[in-house]
């Protein structure tokens, strides 16, 4: 497969990734800011690709140990690479689709970045790319029900997702007991609409749901806003 070398988070991530394709763009970066991960935690990624998201966390949160489950091979492959060549041997990474994963054991953290696409939409003449993006309609309910069953008690559950699909997630995160406890908009500039939302659950909890003030990401002016720039390139998180 034919790779492009990269970075993430201003140059501290090494990230190769396919040139074809699904690729990566900021969305694993900010989910990764949102895990409210410790050292010595353990974390799951459903649908985990070349294995951004992971990467970040893992340069955010020394000491931390994950896995992440993605069904395409060749981006298992990949990822496990990219674990490797920034030296993080507490990653991991399972050929597999999530609703069918072997015993993998229980996690404090969860995490996805779940395909939103209707799939009634028009498809990418991309494969790869179309797959990554494409939900079934009952995708969120069965992701949520997977990965809701491999958290601690009080672990979390953290999507990012198109504010579109925001009240099918929460119903399914809600179903598999994981209630809904923040949503975080992500406004593209500020005033306008969110696009993206970050939402998320707790496995067994029972506080109010909170809305949070939101992110603009970019400026009037071009570029990233200062707070998203502290989370793109430096490795910030999101006080969610």
């Amino acid at each position: 497969m034919d790779l492009t070398e990269g970075h993430l988070l201003g140059g501290r991530v090494r990230y190769a990734q396919p040139r074809a394709g699904f690729r990566s763009g900021i969305e694993p970066v900010l989910l990764a800011a949102a895990v409210p991960v410790r050292p010595g935690q353990r974390v799951l990624e459903a649908g985990s690709g070349a294995g951004a998201a992971l990467l970040c966390l893992a340069a955010r949160v020394a000491g931390i140990s994950g896995l992440g489950v993605e069904r395409d091979p060749a981006l298992v492959a990949i990822a496990a690479r990219n674990a490797a060549d920034n030296s993080w041997q507490g990653l991991a990474f399972l050929t597999a689709d999530i609703a069918e994963a072997p015993d993998i054991g229980r996690f404090d953290h969860a995490f996805a970045n779940p395909p939103y696409h209707d799939a009634l939409g028009t498809a990418s003449p991309d494969a790869v790319r179309d797959a990554a993006r494409r939900a079934p309609p009952d995708l969120f309910a069965t992701w949520a029900a997977a990965m809701g069953r491999r958290l601690r008690s009080r672990g979390t559950l953290t999507w990012i997702v198109t504010a579109a699909v925001l009240p099918a997630c929460i119903a399914a995160l809600t179903e598999a007991g994981c209630a809904p406890s923040v949503l975080l908009p992500l406004w593209p500039r500020a005033g306008q609409d969110a696009k993206l939302v970050l939402l998320r659950g707790v496995k067994g909890g029972r506080g109010r749901f909170r809305v949070l003030p939101g992110v603009a990401l970019h400026a009037e002016t071009g570029g990233f806003t200062p707070d998203a720039e502290a989370i793109l390139r430096h490795g910030g998180a999101l006080a969610i």
